[in-house]
This record gives structure tokens, C-alpha cells and sequence, in this order.
């Protein structure tokens, strides 16, 4: 088993049992001890898990640490893709298109890139990247600032630039869900660059695979009502679902290929 699907495993083992061990998840997965420990803190780095003696549980209390881009791409990739497919069937050609910085955008941002002709506005080095790598018809803009270890452009340049923007859509990348905080982030700067970024859209589509329900980060981007649409995969939870169903204003469920 690959360490990505391994890692899905103990996701979901640890959402099911709120507690696991290392031995447990050794003969549940069929691998060695050693191996279940660096998946742990691989988890554990990304903030998805909470490294215990002898083993992981779900985190608890505030997320304030920011995973790196390089962990996180690894993470949830089928979920990520399925995502991405189904938000790509929103756009359509001649758009303003803002692509925040994170892994699931950056998914999106593989396929958009031979889609058809947008204009793309991102603080993502990445998904620029990715565009400029392919033989796109797409324009992309890329806003100033301080680079995060999530190689995310922030601060005062990236917000200002975007306060003088129109979008048709925005999809959002974010950290966390929660029924009460909402949207949010461990990164204060990303926080006020992800909200720019969602006063210049006409449409806001958040992106978020079922991980992120219930995840705390440190300051929040937007209410859930803020969005027009949350785009998950189906593994997400029927009481997630409830919620978010009854203040987003439409939640998309996305099928991950087997």
C-alpha cells in the first residue's frame, strides 16, 4: 500500500475511533511498526492528527501550525482530484477566476490549465506554475507579497492588489471547517488575503475535502453562509453534511473514483 492511501487509512481509522494505536493500525494496514510511525507524524506535521505515546488521535484545540505544500499535496489525493473535477465544470470560458493557495486549488489548477481561455488571478506560486508549464490560451495574474512555507503570496501587496479586482468566481482553499468558526486558517497573513479575495468575487466556491470538517484554525476567512457553494467528496459525514447544507448555499458532493 502506497503511503498516500496509507494515510487516507489512518485518517479515516482515526475519525472512526477518536483513539488508535500504532499496533493496531500495523496489522489493520498489513505494514511494519516503523512505517505506521512515520505515517503519524507525516499526519502529524500536516495537523490531522495529534501524535500520542503509542499512538494518534484526533487534534484537539486550535490548529495554529501551517503544514508545508510538499506534506499536504500527499495527502487526500483521490478525494482532491474528484473535487477538482467537479468544480472545473463550473467554469466556462472568458471568466475571472481566482485560485487561493492549497493543495485542492492546485488540483483544480491542473485541469483548468487546458481547459479553456480565463483569466486566472492566484497568490499560489504553485498553481502559477502549473499554468506556465503547460501551452495554455489562459491568462494568469499573480499577486505580490511575503511567500509562506505553503508557498502562498501574503500580507499587504497580495491584499491590496486584489481590493482593486472583479471576479466571476473564487475557489477557495482553506485549512479548516467548523460549524461555529467557519471557514479559517493558522496564518493571520493568508487569513486577510483569502478574505480580499473573497470581497472581489461574485461567487465564492469553497474547496474542502472531508478532513477539514472540524478542524479549528487559528482566525477565521469566512462564515459558512459566506459561501455560495462547498464542494467535499463523499466521505463526508451525514451530520457535516446537515450543517453544511443548511448554511452554505449549496453543498456539492463529489465521488471519488475506486
Amino acid at each position: 500500500m502506497l503511503a498516500p492511501a496509507r494515510h487516507s487509512a489512518i485518517l479515516a481509522e482515526v475519525q472512526r475511533e477518536r483513539i488508535v494505536r500504532v499496533s493496531e493500525l500495523a496489522q489493520i494496514l498489513g505494514v511494519s511498526l516503523m512505517t505506521v510511525r512515520r505515517d503519524i507524524d507525516t499526519l502529524d506535521d500536516a495537523g490531522l492528527v495529534e501524535k500520542i505515546h503509542g499512538g494518534a488521535r484526533l487534534p484537539g484545540g486550535v490548529s495554529t501550525h501551517e503544514p508545508g505544500f510538499e506534506v499536504k499535496s500527499t495527502l487526500m489525493e483521490a478525494e482532491k482530484a474528484a473535487i477538482a473535477r467537479e468544480a472545473a465544470t463550473l467554469v466556462q470560458q472568458g471568466m475571472a477566476v481566482g485560485l487561493s493557495a492549497g493543495t485542492t486549488t492546485w488540483a483544480l489548477a491542473k485541469i483548468l490549465s487546458t481547459g479553456p481561455r480565463i483569466t486566472v488571478v492566484t497568490n499560489s506560486l504553485r498553481i502559477a506554475e502549473v499554468f506556465h508549464a503547460g501551452n495554455t490560451p489562459s491568462t494568469v495574474i499573480i499577486t505580490g507579497g511575503e511567500r509562506t512555507p505553503s508557498d502562498a503570496l501574503v500580507g499587504p501587496l497580495a491584499t491590496s492588489s486584489l481590493e482593486r479586482l472583479h471576479l466571476d468566481m473564487l475557489f477557495l482553499g482553506v485549512h479548516g471547517v467548523d460549524a461555529e468558526a467557519g471557514f479559517s486558517t493558522p496564518n493571520l497573513l493568508e487569513a486577510e488575503t483569502d478574505r480580499a479575495f473573497v470581497a472581489a468575487a461574485r461567487k465564492v466556491v469553497v474547496l474542502a475535502d472531508h478532513t477539514k470538517w472540524g478542524t479549528l484554525g487559528l482566525t477565521t476567512i469566512a462564515k459558512l453562509e459566506d459561501a455560495d457553494e462547498l464542494i467535499s467528496d463523499d466521505q463526508l459525514g451525514p451530520e457535516a453534511q446537515r450543517i453544511l447544507r443548511e448554511h452554505v448555499g449549496r453543498l456539492r458532493m463529489a465521488g471519488t473514483a475506486k
